[in-house]
């Protein structure tokens, strides 16, 4: 063993304590430790393997740990990281032997802490790898054993359940376990996709065209992020569902469109994309430094129709003039529930409670943004989750409170063919499950005449 790899295992251990502690962003964090300790891509992909899939399976792992410690509470939270990390090595990595991943605990432990701690780290261990791991057939009911196996808090799994059945809900928990392929969009006012992919390959990475979105790619191999391609402008890094939003709200050549809470701009630059470098898109965020980043990509693109502004979407109405937009995009903020296997912590700093919050958020803005859209014009709202709460029944209760605006169920003629079976009236939920993408949520209302 290298010592570069102890120091990935070590980095893996930090990484774990800071984003417990501070509740921090697992793949913030992730980028920054790359970049600071120049990491070979061998050492990157084993680092990312270690912090997302502890992190993925941290309450299997505390379950199988618990019967070999006498007292958690006692225990470092590096010392507790160090084990969680050593036991995800044995039990779901097959290609490190678990006398080397034991070996590499005990120098950890020895470097950090001392003889005591080593031994109880081995013992711990070696303890394991001869009785086996504890079975999960103790947990006798079947919710809680599905928040064990999948690492979910009981709380949501019960959640999903009551909306959408057991086997629905098995099936999500276990996708959110698994890695999520990355996607791009081709910027198609400056490259075709054939092209793009042969600039890729050429560049020495693996990509492949989307089955489902026409102007889309999926990475195989290699960061997209670190291509030529993405430099020049030729490509968004996106995900497929989020793609579906300009489809759904389809703008025209010349027509004035509002994005609502537009950072870090995906949404915002596919639209300008879309109308040929045509007509004005305002993109709205409350950040400043949130605001840079759409003109950073707007410019990285090459799109001059966008216009962006630093507001609070709950006071647009305020500064914009009503009735004055053909068509508004309403991308609002959410519990994010759809996205776990990216940022898989979130599973564990969510509350009920959130969810609770935020759809009060949420119906603020669809109030606010309402009366900017033009008679016959539409207002689509889009979440990346997949709770009930905060989509199909902020929806209907917006259409209560807004009669002027009904549900457009032409939405599915604009969508790509293997989409169009998801679609119910003017709403489509797509879970993690549905395509591989996040899980995400869009709905198509359109102001009466």
């Amino acid at each position: 063993m290298t010592n570069k790899r102890k120091n990935v295992r070590e980095a893996a251990m930090d990484l774990l304590e800071t984003i417990e502690k501070n509740q921090s962003y697992s793949n913030l964090l992730l980028n920054s430790t790359i970049e600071k300790n120049k990491l070979t891509l061998i050492d990157i992909g084993l680092l990312t393997e270690l912090t997302y899939g502890t992190l993925q399976r941290k309450m299997a792992l505390d379950y199988f740990l618990k019967p070999f410690i006498n007292n958690t509470k006692k225990l470092e939270n590096w010392v507790l990281q160090l084990l969680r990390i050593t036991l995800y090595q044995m039990v779901y990595l097959d290609k490190i032997p678990d006398r080397a991943a034991i070996f590499e605990a005990v120098e950890i432990a020895k470097k950090r802490g001392h003889k005591g701690i080593a031994g109880m780290v081995n013992g711990v261990l070696r303890n394991i790898q001869r009785q086996g791991l504890p079975s999960m057939d103790k947990v006798s009911d079947p919710v809680e054993r599905l928040s064990i196996e999948t690492s979910h808090p009981e709380w949501l799994v019960t959640r999903w359940v009551n909306q959408f059945g057991y086997e629905k809900t098995k099936e999500m928990c276990e996708v959110n376990l698994t890695a999520p392929l990355q996607t791009a969009r081709v910027n198609l006012t400056k490259t075709s996709v054939r092209e793009c992919i042969e600039d890729l390959d050429e560049e020495g990475f693996q990509v492949e065209k989307s089955p489902i979105i026409p102007e889309a790619i999926r990475a195989l191999r290699g960061n997209l992020a670190f291509s030529r391609a993405f430099k020049k402008g030729f490509i968004t890094i996106q995900d497929e569902s989020s793609m579906l939003v300009s489809y759904v709200l389809a703008a025209d050549k010349n027509e004035k469109i509002l994005d609502a809470c537009a950072a870090p701009g995906g949404k915002s630059t596919h639209i300008a994309e879309k109308m040929e470098l045509t007509g004005v898109v305002y993109s709205l965020d409350l950040h400043e430094h949130k605001v840079k980043l759409i003109n950073a990509n707007a410019s990285r693109l090459g799109l001059g129709n966008i216009k962006t502004m630093v507001m609070d979407s709950r006071h647009a109405g305020d500064h914009l003039e009503k009735e004055s937009f053909d068509r508004v995009l309403l991308d609002a903020p959410c519990s994010g529930l759809g996205v776990m296997r990216r940022k898989p912590d979130m599973k564990y700093t969510k509350k009920e409670q959130d969810i609770y919050q935020l759809s009060t958020i949420q119906q603020n803005l669809l109030d606010a943004v309402s009366p900017l859209v033009k008679k016959g014009g539409i207002l689509v709202y889009s979440t990346c989750t997949v709770d009930k709460e905060e989509n199909e029944n902020a929806v209907s209760k917006f259409l209560q409170g807004h009669p002027e605006f009904n549900l457009d169920s032409t939405m599915k003629d604009r969508l790509p063919e293997p989409i169009q079976p998801l679609v119910s009236g003017g709403t489509l939920q797509i879970f993690p499950q549905d395509l591989g993408s996040d899980g995400f949520f869009i709905a198509c209302l359109r102001k009466k005449v």
